[in-house]
């Protein structure tokens, strides 16, 4: 199969109509169709392991499925085996069941810096409720956030400082100051400029995460700032950070949405061994289905319990939180990862992916511009022009020739369901992507195989 020969028009039909009823034509805008190219946004039928098939009959090996939610692939039988045992049992009911009980405990078992936690269905509830209670706890009305990561909630305090910030009131977006991943000096400058002012600091644990897709190049490091190519901080930055916030009188927060179990079963934390104050977990937490957890003190987690005598923080209530189904699945993903050491495998599918990736691109002349920076689990593509200059333009051909050869790869994070002979016929279309890429270099002009417009950054002011 070639460019030229692939078609979709079962998924371009479906594509219509889910435009004509939801807004975006997706429930999640980095699903969109805009981060596709033109015409060729399959639409999915089902997937199994690393595998996805569209409605047009096509199959892909798949990356970053879910946005990094399955990491273990799609319909990973323990997983659903332990959802199965459920659904004759009831999901939900007037009362706790007692797979919270379970869930929680071996939540904590894996998370052991954690002291409480608390599920919900979706990573930007449980960052705004770390959010809520440190401003409870602390009684200071500011949130600092990591200016180098790209995504923490759609809720106002983070999205009113994106450019989609439309419906956010200015007066809740200038409560949300940020501070440089790696830089202890300019957050120390800007928890004083801001004193007892500053409720908290959120980030992810760990540098070049995950770029929006198609928001192209990952943040630059500033000058005093070196974060690790692989992802890692710099030697005594979160230590550091600890530190800054105990002095401050701040909540330290660990975004752990990513992070988690890809890094280690316990995190980035259970890997760096610094303890935030409070973290959140999701994504690969569920394989696919939908739960997340703030977990963290037992002192701040209780004041959004009934155990004590101050004021009470609404945390989190949420009428599905606790579904069973869900849970069910979480306990199984940490089964998983434990026994079959699931992070070992990311990590070794990851690199040689990743030496894999950058040798076809050396080998075709584009080293320079096909970019894969990441940790091995979480591995994530830039696309440079001719003038080493991100460009939509080129990730447009570059994604155009993956699909063709029928790879699905937003990024290239991968899932333990991949195989070696997965990851060689990967490389094996990269090699082809490539050297087209280096035809529209040398005419300093990829118009000419983008056949359409180009992909376009999930965070944009305009549609």
């Amino acid at each position: 199969m070639n460019a030229e020969e692939l078609r979709l028009p079962l998924s371009r039909t479906a594509n219509e109509r889910l435009h004509a009823m939801i807004p975006g034509g997706a429930h999640t805008y980095a699903k969109g169709d805009d981060q596709y190219p033109e015409n060729l946004a399959p639409v999915i039928s089902h997937g199994r392991g690393a595998h996805v098939w569209d409605i047009d009959g096509n199959r892909y090996l798949e990356y970053g499925s879910g946005l990094r939610s399955v990491s273990l692939g799609h319909a990973h039988p323990r997983v659903t085996e332990a959802v199965r045992r459920e659904l004759d049992r009831g999901s939900n009911f007037v009362r706790p069941s007692i797979v919270e009980v379970e869930a929680a405990e071996r939540f904590l078992a894996t998370v052991p810096t954690a002291e409480m936690v608390k599920f919900a269905k979706n990573g930007s509830d449980a960052t705004t409720a770390a959010v809520r209670l440190a401003r409870a706890a602390t009684g200071r009305p500011r949130v600092g956030i990591c200016a180098d990561h790209p995504f923490f909630s759609v809720d106002d305090w983070f999205i009113g400082t994106t450019p989609m910030s439309a419906g956010v009131p200015a007066a809740t977006t200038e409560l949300t100051v940020a501070f440089p991943y790696g830089d202890l000096a300019a957050t120390e400058e800007l928890l004083t400029r801001y004193q007892d002012e500053v409720a908290c600091l959120i980030l992810e644990p760990a540098a070049h995460t995950a770029p929006s897709p198609s928001s192209q190049l990952l943040p630059q490091p500033s000058a005093g700032r070196c974060p690790q190519s692989g992802g890692d901080p710099t030697p005594g930055y979160l230590a550091g950070l600890r530190e800054l916030a105990d002095r401050h009188g701040c909540v330290l927060i660990f975004d752990e949405m990513i992070t988690g179990f890809r890094w280690s079963e316990a995190g980035a934390q259970g890997l760096y061994g610094v303890v935030p104050d409070l973290s959140t977990f999701g994504k690969a937490l569920g394989n696919g289905f939908a739960v997340s957890a703030l977990a963290g003190r037992r002192d701040l987690m209780e004041r959004g319990g009934l155990r004590h005598s101050g004021e009470r923080v609404f945390l989190l209530s949420t009428t599905h939180g606790a579904e069973t189904h869900s849970l069910a699945a979480a306990m199984a993903v940490q089964t998983t990862y434990a026994e079959e050491a699931i992070t070992a495998q990311l990590h070794a599918l990851g690199e040689r992916l990743a030496a894999g990736v950058r040798e076809a691109a050396a080998a075709m002349g584009v080293g320079d511009h096909l970019v894969i920076r990441g940790r091995a689990s979480n591995l994530v593509f830039a696309t440079l022009d001719e003038n080493r200059q991100p460009s939509q333009q080129y990730r447009t051909l570059f994604l155009r020739r993956l699909l063709a050869g029928g790879v699905l790869a937003p990024s290239f994070v991968v899932s333990s369901a991949l195989g070696d002979a997965d990851i060689d016929h990967t490389v094996d279309v990269v090699a082809q992507a490539c050297a087209v890429y280096r035809k529209a270099l040398e005419a300093a002009d990829p118009t000419p195989w983008l056949a359409g417009r180009p992909v376009k950054p999930v965070f944009r002011r305009l549609a």
